[in-house]
């Protein structure tokens, strides 16, 4: 796939088949992935590919956190407000979710169910968790972090695959390291869920919006 099509043609996936990713597919992926640029070639991300019956497990107990309320605590300090113009496009793919999976604004149970959802990674079969070590200064393993993150949904999306990068799935910290033996020693950054996409969802389908080029550069000459 051409580099400029993979980038423009590449969307959160938000719902997934069930069918299981190929390990060979996922280390192809990570094979070229791990050519992503880092501060002085340091490389300090640390993936884990969590897949079947721990998978599972994690999707489960994951929603059920957050239906039972419990108290997020996230490695990594997430946005509680956003400001103008970043709080109405949030605000904008929100309202474009929930006319996709016709969920009136006002019915807090569908809202809820579909939340649930997303804390199950929409039933996605693969989940990539990318970590850090916490002794090292956090800003800029997160810029490589990110590098390598971006590279890993360019690359799914050319082999036929779907991504949804999820701050969902790393907001219970504890709750992973009950599941996937992650050291103590690491920052969990953020999870990406892979799979192949359900073309005929809605959810999948609404169309996309970015903000144009002169909303956020500046030239100078």
């Amino acid at each position: 796939m051409e580099i400029f099509q993979a980038v423009t043609k590449r969307r959160s996936i938000r719902r997934f088949k069930p069918d299981p990713v190929p390990e060979p597919l996922l280390r192809e992926i990570l094979e070229a992935a791990r050519w992503s640029p880092s501060w002085g070639n340091t490389q300090p991300w640390e993936i884990s590919v969590v897949t079947g019956a721990a998978l599972d497990r994690f999707k489960k107990a994951n929603r059920q956190h957050l239906l039972d309320g419990v108290i997020s605590g996230p490695d990594t300090p997430m946005p509680e407000a956003w400001p103008e113009p970043l709080k109405q496009r949030y605000g904008d793919v929100g309202k474009q979710v929930l006319t996709a999976l016709e969920i009136p604004r006002g019915d807090k149970e569908a809202r809820l169910r579909y939340a649930g959802d997303m804390f199950a990674l929409f039933n996605a079969p693969s989940l990539l968790l990318f970590c850090v070590d916490k002794a090292i200064p956090r800003e800029y393993a997160m810029l490589d972090t990110g590098a390598i993150m971006q590279t890993v949904c360019l690359l799914v999306h050319a082999r036929g695959l779907g991504s949804c990068i999820l701050a969902a799935s790393v907001r219970y910290p504890a709750l992973i390291r009950e599941i996937i033996p992650i050291a103590e020693t690491k920052a969990v950054i953020i999870g990406v869920a892979l799979g192949y996409p359900d073309g005929e969802a809605p959810v999948n389908q609404f169309t996309r919006g970015r903000a144009n080029l002169d909303a956020f550069t500046l030239w100078f000459k």
